[in-house]
């Protein structure tokens, strides 16, 4: 068996598990005497409970305890000890009566059995003192405020006045994205379980140590008692990065009844109390001379939030970095509904962005008739336009020429309705994909065991992007073993600490804390054996030594080597572990730090139906070192997955009266399934970023979301000759 490499197409090692069902999600482990819990949920998006009768469900069968607003236990500040946004949000712990949206939490039942908790909740009889509630997004903008955020509520660069003056040609136009709801294949989950004052928590989350905090301080008890699990999480995509209501309520449900409680979302629980991607209406100007050349990009955007605390989707963010003009200006102002409150949903902010922004750059090329590639190149930043970093590393132009020519660009006919197959209008469109390298502290440990393999452990997640099979196999490339013999672990706060998985980061952070520890793990062989007088090494100096193919052995003669058994031997048969940490070095400082994407559609739209069908996206990305090019290219796939649903189906539906979500389910909140997606034709560049991190790779988990759904707009507009600015793009648009 060979030694594993760093970017080979290595299947995922957790694969076997996941296929025969061994792998264990979080609501899947088998906590002796669990009991079950439901959330009970308000029907009024605001207002006060007046009374909740729970004689009814009480008599109910196998009800083991009610936990409501009148009961539930007092917890410190008011139950927001630990409002500390990603991680600790403004939660519905049953504090207090008053209801701030539609199916908020408000009570929790406890039961035998799920059935009984179910039935139970239904007897529940629940009066309010309602209050109209604000639903409608566009009437609140004169109210609209700023939030605490990363993103600057405005900046602007450059004379704004001086810039549009200079302008030849001005495209102006509103876009517009909807309200859209995470439907990850597994929904949020929590057992809780307490043994005294220690707390365990099994939690499908995106970030175990978050959890680990937030529950602590929420519940006002030392962090040190408690105790986070997560092995899979079925997906994630930004709605398990936060600690929810329910995972807190599930501790307090199970203190409460003196044993250990299950509590999962229903499916049409996951619109509302776990978050979503806001609505947006992005205001977008762009100024250009007759050549192209961009002279001014102003960007204005709004989204919403809840009454009870601020997200701010940063859909302006893409716009300060990605085109070279002596004036940019953005905004972002936030609108209060009575909705629950936004979260991050895949790339944040440059989802929405990117498609307003790359359908108004095509809007510009169309006024100008000049080629949309063309354009992009005119306008190629080489530096980032507004910080005036130098980028870490940028091979965007490579991923324009290597997808133009991949796709056959230059065989469109640039005239909209000018190819047709039959009943069937042909478009081609494309656009720019764009994400930020993100990468934080990250801890691991490599453990030389007994039995001649190796474990590495750090405690991060698996989302399913492969983060097992990415710490095994760069602990066996750096170590020079196969990835057989290397065993990965993590999902666990007894191990080393990890960040969130959010943000595209896990793998530019974990992994270089990986690569530390097996260099320690190493070192600390090497310690043993020179100090060790039993050892054929012993008084040599650790330069003289090397670490090949599971042996340490003298540089000066590479068949002295010896397996590490053997050291492990000579140490009493213990296991041999050394822990170490990364983080990003002050130099990075100095860098804009981003990744980057072409992408290229070809959408069919039935002229007679009005219905689209995207038939082929080509996209190429710049992502730096690709660690696993199977796991990787599986990532980049997925997201363009997500942006077709973005363009032409995601949108959650909220009742004008009610506050309620009206498409609560799978049959009615449109995703794409097999038969809706096309070719898929994705590539990497693979050029290492160096001054990024160690390994030179940057994260990929949301930059396929990004920029796609413009090209697909794009490719639309080309077919029909109609433009279409509001997500998604539905047949009863496209009729009308």
């Amino acid at each position: 068996m060979s030694a594993a490499a760093i970017g080979e197409p290595l299947t995922r090692v957790d694969g076997r598990a996941k296929v025969t069902g061994a792998a264990k999600y979080a609501a899947e482990f088998e906590v002796p005497h669990a009991a079950h819990a439901v959330m009970v949920t308000s029907t009024v998006a605001s207002g006060r409970i007046t009374r909740m009768d729970t004689t009814a469900a009480e008599r109910s069968p196998g009800v083991v305890t009610i936990m409501t607003p009148a009961n539930a236990p007092r917890l410190p500040n008011n139950g927001r000890a630990a409002v500390n946004p990603p991680a600790g949000r403004v939660l519905q712990l049953l504090q207090d009566a008053e209801v701030h949206y539609n199916n908020q939490p408000i009570a929790v039942v406890v039961a035998e059995t799920l059935n009984q908790a179910l039935l139970a909740a239904a007897l529940i009889d629940v009066r309010y003192q309602s209050t109209p509630p604000k639903l409608d997004f566009q009437a609140g903008f004169p109210a609209a405020h700023v939030g605490k955020n990363k993103i600057p509520s405005m900046l602007s660069e450059g004379d704004v006045a001086q810039g549009f003056a200079a302008a030849e040609v001005t495209v102006e136009q509103i876009y517009t994205t909807p309200k859209q709801n995470h439907n990850p294949m597994e929904p949020h989950g929590t057992i809780a379980s307490w043994d005294g004052e220690l707390l365990t928590l099994h939690d499908a989350t995106q970030y175990i140590f978050g959890v680990k905090q937030t529950v602590a301080k929420t519940l006002g008890i030392p962090e040190d008692n408690v105790r986070v699990l997560c092995p899979y999480t079925g997906g994630g995509f930004g709605s398990k990065g936060s600690t929810w209501s329910h995972v807190v309520l599930a501790a307090m449900a199970a203190k409460v009844a003196k044993r250990p409680v299950k509590l999962v979302l229903e499916r049409p629980q996951m619109f509302g109390p776990v978050g979503g991607r806001p609505e947006t209406y992005q205001h977008i100007v762009l100024g250009a001379k007759r050549d192209g050349t961009l002279t001014a990009i102003r960007h204005d955007c709004y989204s919403h939030v809840s009454t009870v605390e601020d997200f701010v989707e940063p859909s302006s963010s893409q716009t300060r970095m990605l085109y070279a003009a002596p004036v940019i200006t953005t905004s972002q102002k936030l609108v209060s509904l009575n909705v629950g409150t936004p979260t991050f949903q895949r790339a944040p902010g440059e989802a929405t962005g990117t498609f307003a922004l790359e359908i108004a750059m095509d809007e510009l090329a169309v006024a100008l008739n000049m080629d949309p590639v063309a354009l992009r190149l005119k306008n190629y930043a080489e530096a980032d336009p507004t910080s005036h970093k130098p980028f870490s590393s940028k091979h965007l132009r490579e991923c324009y020429e290597q997808g133009a020519g991949r796709f056959g660009w230059s065989k469109r006919n640039p005239a909209p309705r000018s190819h047709r197959e039959g009943n069937l209008l042909i478009g081609y469109g494309m656009a720019t994909a764009t994400y930020p390298a993100n990468r934080s502290e990250s801890q691991a440990a490599v453990r030389f065991e007994p039995n001649g393999r190796v474990t590495v452990l750090s405690g991060t997640q698996d989302l399913g992007t492969g983060t097992y099979t990415i710490m095994a196999q760069v602990a066996a490339a750096k170590l020079g073993l196969p990835i057989t013999l290397v065993d990965a672990k993590l999902g666990d706060t007894r191990q080393p600490q990890g960040p969130v998985s959010g943000g595209s980061q896990t793998a530019a952070s974990v992994t270089p804390a990986v690569q530390a520890a097996a260099e320690q793990a190493v070192l600390k062989l090497v310690t043993l054996e020179i100090s060790n007088p039993g050892s054929p090494f012993y008084g040599a100096l650790p330069e003289e030594l090397d670490f090949k193919e599971g042996k340490l052995l003298r540089r000066s003669a590479p068949a002295s080597g010896i397996p590490f058994t053997e050291i492990v031997g000579r140490n009493g048969g213990a296991a041999v572990e050394a822990k170490a940490s990364a983080k990003p070095s002050q130099d990075v400082e100095e860098y804009s730090q981003h990744s980057w994407g072409a992408v290229f559609a070809e959408v069919a739209v039935d002229e007679s139906l009005g219905m689209p069908h995207v038939r082929r996206l080509t996209a190429v990305y710049d992502v730096g070192t690709l660690l696993n090019e199977k796991t990787g290219k599986s990532q980049l796939i997925g997201g363009l997955v997500w942006a077709q649903s973005l363009a032409l189906e995601e949108e959650t539906h909220i009742d004008p009266t009610t506050g309620r979500p009206v498409n609560n389910n799978l049959a009615e909140y449109h995703m794409p399934v097999n038969l809706d997606i096309g070719a898929l034709d994705v590539s990497a560049l693979g050029t290492p970023d160096k001054n990024f991190e160690p390994l030179g790779g940057r994260g990929i988990g949301e930059i396929g979301i990004t920029g796609a759904s413009a090209a697909i707009a794009n490719a639309i507009y080309h077919a029909t000759g109609k433009r279409f600015r509001d997500a998604p793009i539905t047949p009863d648009k496209l009729l009308a």
